[in-house]
């Protein structure tokens, strides 16, 4: 490993390898360097039946253009998610058909849902998403819970429950957990509650057939030794000319360095001198979700023949959200994707995580569903380098407090990373997006 460059990027996720592969298309020295043994951050690609799964982020959508982008320049093409059909949710005990986003259990759920997204969304108008501590009535707005606001505006219980299905796929918490400024700023950054929530013409409205992973995989290859795998940073000395950074790899010497790693694992770092009272306490203040995944695979996408979508809802856990991610065409394996609350789950036995996870399949999908060809999970959890996801969880007081320091450099540290993104916020774009911003930072800086 080099002991001097122009810059160290911490962290081979999408933000990382976006940050480096900015800085050496415009000539600058920069090396990568990775606690993991593989690169992709909160992206990663397994295999369940011999296809390959995404265990990380998946998704992609409409006006998530730095992703596309990067995925169009590496030759990665993207394939649309299964959605027609109808979708299912199984309600107070009862499985039911519904169809576009919010299914409508009730003429009063309805009108309560309807009537909770318009005061969501002007609410959301009143927040500059690139500084929501600026927003009228900020502090009362970061001040509570989203779940507090619900119970303020007399939200009924079936609008409650919904939304914290939402929470719990979005932020990996409950509603009780994140901030009301927090959702309203996300959810304005990804375009609106339909743009964030959808398949057609969402964020889930494609994905990508070989996995995400293949990405990142591209973009160390084209970086080459500048990447340096099980190479966990553990301090960073800094002053006004430069940083030093130490790594389980070696030392290097640099003019800069980038932190592309969830907010809540800057804590992981020794900083000297120590980081100023602002920056330092976004470690505390932004802590990650907690979110599971799980995957069925069987001979057909035998859903499709009974006129379902693959997609669907449930109250009872432990997979309370589903689709269907199969491979193109209709004679292939079917494969089932479902989000699994991580609660009372990621700490069971392999065997009784999988028959827990099956029978939620069964519950939506019949008996067949607990007989796949093959099954796979996996617990964020227990990640060491990125533990928890799929994002931060921002809590009560967060934004008003430590905000502004989320991604403000202290000298010549810099901070990359999807949670501090103005756009797409906690997706691969907003990973991508902020690696570039990142990037930009530095040049100005050190030119």
């Amino acid at each position: 490993m080099r002991d001097r460059v122009d810059v160290v990027v911490v962290g081979a996720g999408f933000a990382g390898l976006s940050t480096a592969r900015a800085l050496a298309g415009t000539g600058y020295d920069v090396l990568v360097l990775e606690g993991r043994d593989r690169v992709g951050g909160r992206s990663c690609t397994g295999e369940v039946a011999g296809l390959p799964v995404d265990l990380g982020a998946a998704f992609v959508g409409p006006t998530q253009d730095a992703v596309l982008a990067l995925a169009a320049e590496l030759g990665c093409p993207t394939t649309p998610t299964y959605h027609h059909g109808a979708n299912l949710i199984h309600w107070r005990g009862r499985l039911r058909s519904y169809s576009g986003t919010v299914p409508a259990l009730s003429p009063v759920n309805l009108i309560d849902v309807a009537r909770i997204r318009w005061q969501f969304a002007r609410l959301a108008r009143t927040v500059a998403v690139s500084a929501p501590w600026t927003a009228p009535r900020a502090d009362v707005l970061d001040g509570q819970s989203l779940g507090q606001w619900l119970q303020s505006v007399r939200a009924t219980a079936s609008t409650r429950d919904l939304l914290a299905i939402m929470s719990r796929v979005t932020w990996g918490a409950e509603p009780e957990a994140v901030s009301l400024l927090h959702a309203l700023r996300y959810v304005k950054a990804a375009g609106g509650l339909d743009r964030m929530l959808d398949v057609q013409g969402g964020a889930q409205q494609d994905h990508f057939p070989e996995g995400t992973a293949q990405m990142a995989v591209r973009m160390a290859e084209e970086l080459g030794d500048r990447v340096v795998l099980s190479a966990a940073v553990h301090a960073v000395e800094h002053c006004s000319t430069g940083v030093t950074v130490v790594s389980s790899a070696g030392t290097v010497d640099a003019h800069a360095v980038v932190i592309a790693v969830p907010p809540q694992h800057r804590a992981g770092i020794s900083f000297s001198p120590a980081l100023p009272p602002g920056p330092a306490q976004v470690a505390d203040r932004w802590p990650q979700g907690s979110l599971s995944k799980a995957y069925a695979v069987y001979d057909t996408a035998f859903w499709r023949a009974d006129g379902r979508s693959g997609q669907a809802l449930s109250d009872s856990g432990p997979v309370f959200i589903t689709f269907d991610v199969s491979p193109p065409g209709h004679d292939g394996p079917g494969v089932l994707l479902g989000f699994v609350d991580a609660r009372g789950f990621d700490d069971l036995s392999a065997p009784q995580r999988r028959a827990q996870a099956l029978a939620g399949f069964a519950a939506l999908f019949g008996d067949t569903a607990r007989h796949p060809l093959d099954y796979r999970d996996f617990s964020w959890g227990n990640e060491p380098f990125s533990a928890g996801g799929p994002t931060a969880a921002v809590p009560c007081g967060s934004w008003t407090s430590a905000g502004r320091w989320l991604r403000e450099p202290v000298g010549r540290i810099f901070w990359a990373g999807t949670e501090t993104a103005d756009i797409w916020t906690g997706f691969l774009d907003g990973a991508v997006r902020s690696g570039q911003r990142a990037a930009s930072e530095v040049i100005d800086a050190i030119r």
